[in-house]
């Protein structure tokens, strides 16, 4: 019998500075190397947003050394599911894979106080996420 290959999860959202970052970082702490993650953008940005690391690592996740990286159809063809946080149109769709889309705000420009529950929104979609995956180990 086979082992079932460890799947492989892309967040996408248009700078990959803020959302995206979040919930690859929280996929792969919470994931404990069930999971393949990463993080892209349509546009990334020049660096993650200093309230976006403040607010993770109020939790415990460094992103101080994340830098946002551009969205390949490469990366989406290596993903079982992907996860668009606002990059509409500019993810490109391939046949056999799963897509869902989570509408959360953009933090960019908010205080940590409001970006908080965004992290948390996050955090609640990635726990469900990983409950229905088909992870090894």
């Amino acid at each position: 019998m086979t082992e079932p290959r460890t799947p492989e999860v892309l967040f996408v959202c248009i700078h990959n500075a803020g959302r995206s970052q979040m919930a690859a970082a929280l996929t792969q702490s919470l994931g404990g190397g069930r999971v393949r993650v990463r993080s892209a953008g349509s546009a990334p940005g020049e660096r993650v947003h200093p309230v976006v690391v403040e607010a993770m690592r109020e939790i415990g996740v460094d992103l101080a050394h994340e830098l946002p990286k551009m969205l390949t159809p490469d990366a989406v063809r290596a993903a079982d599911v992907v996860v668009t946080m606002g990059c509409g149109d500019a993810c490109p769709v391939f046949p056999g894979k799963r897509y869902l889309d989570w509408r959360v705000p953009d933090p960019k420009g908010l205080a940590l106080a409001d970006v908080r529950p965004i992290r948390d929104e996050i955090r609640a979609r990635v726990v469900a996420l990983l409950r229905e995956l088909p992870c090894r180990g």
